[in-house]
């Protein structure tokens, strides 16, 4: 099964990939100015997530194989890879098993180490949503409300309605796959996993998941690597300050 993706422009390979709960309709504007800059972009769906298949095994080994069939049937060779958060994840360890396709790397707000679940009131939220009694993305957001009080993160839940047929929504998600392999998510990058060509680390500077510590952790798997804050900017970093993240990227791309 392939990997469904969302293809703009055209030139040398940019592929981003989205984070956890997350889909690639969340990249489309960075996607189109990347495009506008002389690349091809693959916003792509990892599995169980957007219009990406289910499939009940999911790990960062599984989604590393997915996206190397992506390349292979797409014909993709040095790639520039983007991933946030899990999407980064992903994307450090396809660049360690393949460093031959990854021509540079961009890791946005997540490190190398391992992280505890933290997902579990957005895990509830979802579980909540009743779509025998919710029939509008309000109605759905009032539930929501109740388990997440940052309207920002329940907006970008929300992307994940849709109307399965008229009158019925649905999330498209494999919610029930997701929360028992939730634990996943988290997992560390091997102790072993090394990439050698020019990686940009991005972290947003009110964003806990790269601290001081993680520095080291993060230069031990990546030799030629430049770690860079964003301004204002939190967790969602290329959603909050996409000018800063998008200049950030294309000078390094360009570089």
């Amino acid at each position: 099964m392939l990997l469904h993706s969302n293809i703009l422009g055209e030139g040398k390979p940019f592929v981003i990939l989205h984070g956890f709960l997350g889909m690639s309709d969340n990249w489309k504007t960075l996607g189109t100015q990347f495009s506008e800059e002389g690349f091809e972009v693959h916003l792509v769906d990892q599995r169980n997530h957007g219009r990406s298949f289910h499939d009940t095994e999911f790990n960062y080994e599984v989604l590393v194989e997915d996206l190397k069939q992506y390349c292979d049937v797409n014909n993709l060779t040095n790639i520039v890879l983007l991933g946030h958060s899990m999407g980064g994840k992903t994307a450090m360890l396809f660049a360690a098993t393949y460093p031959e396709m990854v021509s540079k790397l961009i890791v946005a707000d997540i490190s190398p180490r391992f992280y505890p679940v933290h997902h579990e009131a957005i895990l509830e939220g979802l579980s909540a949503l009743d779509f025998n009694e919710i029939s509008s993305r309000g109605e759905a957001d009032k539930v929501l409300s109740h388990f997440i009080s940052d309207q920002g993160i329940r907006m970008f839940l929300l992307k994940n309605l849709y109307w399965v047929e008229k009158g019925q929504l649905g999330l498209r998600i494999n919610l029930e796959v997701l929360k028992n392999e939730v634990a996943e998510v988290g997992e560390p990058l091997p102790s072993y996993a090394r990439f050698e060509n020019d990686t940009l680390f991005l972290r947003g500077d009110r964003s806990e998941y790269i601290g001081v510590e993680d520095e080291r952790i993060i230069k031990n798997h990546f030799s030629k690597v430049k770690i860079v804050a964003i301004s204002n900017a939190g967790h969602w970093l290329h959603a909050e300050n996409p000018k800063d993240f998008f200049e950030a990227v294309i000078n390094f791309v360009n570089s």
